[in-house]
């Protein structure tokens, strides 16, 4: 699907640029995601977090301290 319609951008571009764990603004600065009326990024950061690496680890681990009986 088509997330930054004024670029063209799909949501395959973002994951696969944050699964190589490229940082948000990386993507941005490559691609032009949100940078031009901006209606796309809050679609394309929640993509992005879902699937950068250190966003993924750092979600369980919040999960987990969550879950922990304290």
């Amino acid at each position: 699907m088509i997330v930054c319609v004024c670029r063209r951008v799909s949501d395959k571009t973002i994951a696969a640029c944050a699964q190589q764990g490229e940082g948000f603004d990386a993507i941005q600065f490559e691609h032009g995601v949100g940078t031009q009326c901006g209606q796309c990024v809050h679609t394309a950061q929640r993509i992005w977090s879902e699937c950068h690496p250190s966003q993924r680890l750092l979600h369980l681990h919040q999960e987990l301290a969550a879950a922990s009986p304290g």
